[in-house]
């Protein structure tokens, strides 16, 4: 009697594993024709590129835990086989993907492995567990966790264009030691190639300020000034006066560094502004218009009015 009982739960078992790959990959499908729109990416991050350009190298083992599946951003060798939310994109996965479903509703499956870089997770070994348990709406998966230290991490909703951005912040980081100089900075862009620019500013500020004292300045000091006399100012008043509520996907950094770009276009045609009181027009003026008027600021901090 229990045998029969137990084949007709894996009769079951094999028909609502079925039904549930026709329904993934019906999902993938329409996923990938989504994926073609602006900022619908389908891709899984593929863990080498990660490594490679945060040149992580160390790993530190941090036992099995409960983690959420949407924080699991790329794989290690699978990230071809599945879309961005682990919906299998190949007919070859299914006899694999059906069993493991099987499984999971009679017997249970063992914790999948995955590397964590800051608050996101790669598949390490356990790809079709992830795209089984998200599939069936399981919030979190039980993995063994091997963490690879790093100064910039990723966030838990990292796509390819973050992982390009904190690679240019890890060799920013390296190159002006703004993390050791000031542990609570944090300078971070929504798109990538503005930590160069940044570096240019330090560049004329320790130039500057060489003409100033009329004597070198160390490299150190230059970074120190620049954040302490240029930036964290310029922060606080867009803080102060909730510009960055007109711009909601953008960060403090991305809105001082337009600026600059604007004004290193037009500083030999334009007087200098208060960034207080700009900053308080910008926060009440249409968009179109908040971009010229941030441009007058910022030509006072490189190139003061003559006295």
């Amino acid at each position: 009697m229990y045998l029969l009982v137990n084949n007709e739960e894996n009769m079951v078992a094999r028909i609502q594993a079925r039904q549930s790959w026709d329904r993934a990959r019906q999902a993938a499908f329409m996923e990938s024709l989504t994926s073609m729109l602006p900022d619908r990416p389908a891709n899984l991050i593929p863990f080498d590129e990660v490594r490679d350009r945060l040149r992580l190298n160390q790993k530190t083992y941090r036992g099995m835990h409960q983690i959420n599946l949407d924080q699991i951003r790329g794989s290690v060798g699978r990230y071809r086989d599945f879309t961005r939310t682990f919906l299998p994109r190949s007919k070859h996965l299914q006899e694999r993907w059906e069993r493991i479903n099987q499984l999971s509703t009679t017997q249970g499956v063992p914790p999948i492995e995955v590397y964590q870089v800051g608050e996101a997770y790669f598949v390490l070994d356990g790809n079709h567990r992830v795209s089984v348990a998200r599939q069936n709406g399981a919030p979190t998966i039980e993995a063994y966790i091997w963490e690879f230290p790093s100064p910039v991490g990723l966030s838990a909703q990292a796509d390819l264009d973050e992982v390009l951005i904190k690679a240019e912040y890890s060799n920013f980081l390296e190159h002006t030691k703004l993390n050791d100089l000031r542990p609570d900075a944090q300078i971070i862009f929504t798109t990538p190639g503005r930590y160069r620019e940044i570096v240019v500013q330090i560049d004329l500020y320790q130039e500057a300020l060489a003409q100033i004292d009329e004597q070198p300045i160390s490299y150190e000091d230059a970074v120190t000034a620049w954040y302490d006399m240029i930036y964290t100012p310029a922060v606080m008043i867009i803080r102060e006066q909730g510009v960055l509520e007109r711009f909601p996907a953008r960060t403090e950094a991305d809105l001082f560094i337009w600026a600059w770009r604007y004004n290193q276009e037009l500083r030999d045609r334009e007087e200098p502004v208060q960034f207080s009181r700009i900053a308080s027009d910008l926060a009440n003026t249409p968009r179109f218009g908040m971009v010229g008027q941030m441009i007058r600021t910022i030509k006072n901090w490189f190139n003061p009015p003559a006295e």
